[in-house]
């Protein structure tokens, strides 16, 4: 188990398990559900994506499936993969393994449904949408994190559920809080200490698992929520 993530190889994966692929040189991490026989229900911002997706595979038929208008795509496990390794998203952690990880988007305080809730969920929302594509509120890691667990907060269309969204809107607190300690003459050592400690919490407090705002939602009810 890593500090950053944790990575897996593709004969460790579980159907219902929910695995992502960091991009871009570990810049962002696309997510998705792992829904067995090689195939993987991910989110992606519509049209251009599973045209991409549709494009670039040669082997399997079903690469790139999806309904008009909807940005929930059906793709093999290579092509969602890419050119990236395979990383197992967990849930259940205790919250020194959650803060201790330097990277949002990797675990979760929440625990994951039973398997064949968790694919039910993926495969309905693959035919009735997950609503607009939205970086902040509404991308990838939200679906799987939704698809895993049904939890989803009362304030949706303010805050998502994404660890790696949270993890980016705290991180301009925590580099005033560093500016705080310099100013108050610590060591750089101690503000670097102060600024990782407070980007950890921040993404602790934000955790779907830690925050009392959610609340467990039927995915017939979802669909009809989010269109």
């Amino acid at each position: 188990m890593g500090f950053v993530s944790h990575r897996v190889d593709r004969k460790e994966i579980k159907p219902s398990d929910h695995i992502y692929t960091w991009r871009t040189a570990f810049a962002y991490a696309h997510h998705g559900i792992y829904v067995g026989e090689n195939k993987v229900v991910h989110f992606t911002t519509g049209e251009k994506g599973y045209k991409s997706i549709q494009d670039s595979c040669l082997t399997c038929p079903d690469c790139g499936f999806h309904k008009n208008g909807s940005g929930v795509v059906l793709s093999c496990l290579d092509c969602f993969i890419g050119t990236g390794s395979l990383y197992l998203f967990q849930y259940g952690t205790n919250t020194y393994v959650h803060i201790s990880r330097l990277r949002g988007g990797t675990c979760t305080i929440a625990k994951s449904d039973p398997p064949q809730e968790v694919i039910h969920r993926a495969m309905y929302l693959l035919q009735n949408g997950f609503g607009n594509y939205s970086l902040v509120l509404n991308n990838c890691e939200d679906f799987a994190l939704y698809c895993k667990t049904s939890l989803l907060g009362s304030n949706w269309d303010e805050a998502g559920s994404s660890g790696q969204v949270n993890g980016w809107v705290m991180s301009p607190l925590n580099v005033i809080v560093s500016s705080a300690v310099k100013v108050f003459r610590c060591s750089t050592p101690v503000a670097a200490v102060v600024g990782t400690g407070m980007h950890c919490l921040s993404r602790y407090m934000t955790d779907i698992g830690v925050r009392k705002d959610v609340v467990k939602i039927k995915v017939e009810d979802m669909a009809l929520l989010r269109s």
